[in-house]
């Protein structure tokens, strides 16, 4: 069974990260058990307000986290502090030095790059960050809907999250699974499946 940990904080963009949760909830569906999915934030008896106003409980706190098989990080307005946070950077960090699969969804990918993960490689975020993004030279920023550097992936805006989940769950569960997944969830864009065909 995988383990995935979706990273979240307060201001984070809705469906940045429950896209992705649904789409590895729903791979349990078509296969019983594939993967066990937890939010995490820093700390777990506290709400957490997303940024279109759904509160919701986190069900782990970062101190007692187990470095998961995936991370996953949103992106929405919270970023700019989580980016900046010392306790969340040294748990991506110590989840990328584990060598397990790091993801960022939108605006998350300033997370990575602030945790030195995108350093001299390709990755996307949110259109109307590109720019900002770009402000890390050593990062080569690309205008496409995921981008995967070996274990780390990052995606563009809001949906494209669902995107990425799907091909990461091709990588690590066969094609027929995510396939059967988007079926499930009746999403299945043409350019989703030439990718993980």
């Amino acid at each position: 069974m995988m383990q995935a940990s979706i990273l979240v904080f307060g201001d984070v963009e809705e469906l940045d990260f429950v896209g992705p949760w649904e789409v590895l909830k729903s791979a349990n569906k078509v296969r019983p058990g594939i993967v066990e999915v937890k939010l995490v934030a820093q700390e777990k008896e506290t709400p957490i307000r997303a940024f279109n106003g759904l509160r919701f409980f986190p069900e782990v706190g970062l101190a007692s986290a187990e470095i998961p098989d995936l991370l996953i990080v949103p992106g929405g307005q919270g970023r700019r502090v989580a980016m900046r946070d010392a306790e969340i950077l040294d748990f991506v960090r110590k989840t990328a030095k584990a060598g397990r699969m790091i993801a960022s969804v939108c605006t998350g990918a300033f997370v990575l790059a602030e945790a030195g993960l995108l350093s001299g490689k390709r990755a996307t975020t949110h259109g109307s960050a590109l720019d900002e993004l770009r402000g890390y030279p050593d990062i080569a920023v690309v205008e496409e809907r995921v981008v995967r550097n070996g274990n780390i992936f990052t995606a563009a805006g809001v949906s494209a999250g669902m995107d990425m989940a799907l091909e990461i769950l091709a990588i690590v569960a066969g094609s027929e699974t995510a396939l059967a997944t988007a079926r499930h969830i009746e999403y299945e864009p043409p350019h989703l499946l030439n990718t993980i065909r």
